[in-house]
């Protein structure tokens, strides 16, 4: 996904001061102009902009696609990060700039590795999936660290990701370890994502890295988590120390996404799609974008091209007219 905001603004991402359970409340953000799917966004937000390497969380649907027009996102670029997909309702197809032709469905997993630079555009439209009546999912985004992020771009699909059950629930783990089992998409951080479906009334314990802090995104039912209420579409944010945590279920079952890993150390500067350390990476990344749209090779060179979609790819907006730097906290 991208940010579609024409003055997105610029973001030193940090993780943040320790604290017992902190509740992030979700913004709306239209995803592609008024009459298009709207998604809630949780990370970056002014609460918090990182939980462990995770910087960007959006949760979308369920929508029907026939009235919102489903998800229609141009080819446009990342730099600096790992864009995963993860649906509950619904498909996704997704382009590259590799050749990646790959359709998503439930349960599984695409997970796209920018490196120094790559472009994609994704799609979930009555057009393409018309037996597709509902779009429902979060998309995720990772930042890359220094070892990293100069690297070449990938992708990968995993079709069935490793899962197993505790105190009733259905634990999904479609990044990094837990419970015993192991994702087989490549990590470049100490993380966690899975999808936690716990019945109703159930009471479910799970144990985790005490290094790492955690989030909880709720995606339907009402939470409680670690003793605090959570309402659907809204992340609670645990840090560093437990080697547990407790999600509890009222009279309706909970579905909720849990992201977790070690607190990223690195400087990191978001704005628009690139993740990057300095104000002159961005803008050397953006003016890099504009070149590549245009066909000019020394852009190309950087990002490639989507074959395959049917129309232009997206703009970057302006920039400000000053150094891009931290917020106020």
């Amino acid at each position: 996904m991208t940010y579609h905001d024409p003055h997105p603004v610029e973001q030193v991402c940090v993780a943040g001061p320790a604290a017992d359970v902190e509740l992030v409340e979700p913004r709306d953000v239209p995803l592609g102009g008024p009459r298009a799917m709207t998604v809630r966004r949780t990370l970056p937000s002014r609460a918090r902009s990182l939980v462990g390497p995770f910087c960007f969380a959006d949760h979308y649907g369920p929508d029907d696609v026939a009235a919102t027009g489903g998800m229609d996102v141009p080819p446009h670029p990342h730099t600096g990060l790992q864009t995963v997909t993860w649906l509950f309702e619904g498909a996704v197809l997704h382009r590259d700039a590799l050749g990646s032709e790959q359709t998503i469905a439930p349960g599984q997993l695409n997970l796209m590795t920018a490196g120094h630079g790559i472009c994609h555009s994704e799609e979930a439209t009555p057009a393409h999936f018309p037996r597709e009546r509902v779009l429902h999912g979060v998309q995720l985004w990772t930042v890359l660290p220094e070892s990293a992020r100069h690297g070449p771009g990938a992708f990968e699909h995993v079709a069935d990701v490793p899962r197993f059950t505790v105190d009733g629930a259905d634990v999904q783990v479609f990044l990094g370890r837990l419970g015993g089992v192991a994702s087989p998409a490549k990590a470049f951080s100490p993380l966690v994502a899975a999808q936690v479906d716990v019945p109703a009334g159930a009471r479910v314990v799970l144990h985790v890295d005490a290094a790492f802090e955690h989030g909880v995104l709720v995606d339907s039912g009402r939470l409680r988590f670690e003793g605090h209420d959570v309402a659907p579409s809204w992340l609670a944010y645990a840090p560093p120390g437990r080697d547990a945590l407790v999600l509890e279920a009222g009279d309706e079952p909970v579905r909720a996404v849990l992201l977790g890993g070690v607190p990223f150390d690195e400087p990191v500067l978001m704005w628009w799609n690139f993740v990057a350390r300095t104000h002159d990476e961005v803008v050397e990344a953006r003016t890099r974008w504009q070149a590549a749209i245009t066909g000019d090779p020394t852009g190309e060179a950087r990002y490639g091209r989507v074959t395959g979609y049917e129309g232009t790819p997206l703009p970057a907006p302006d920039l400000p007219n000053v150094r891009l730097r931290p917020r106020e906290r």
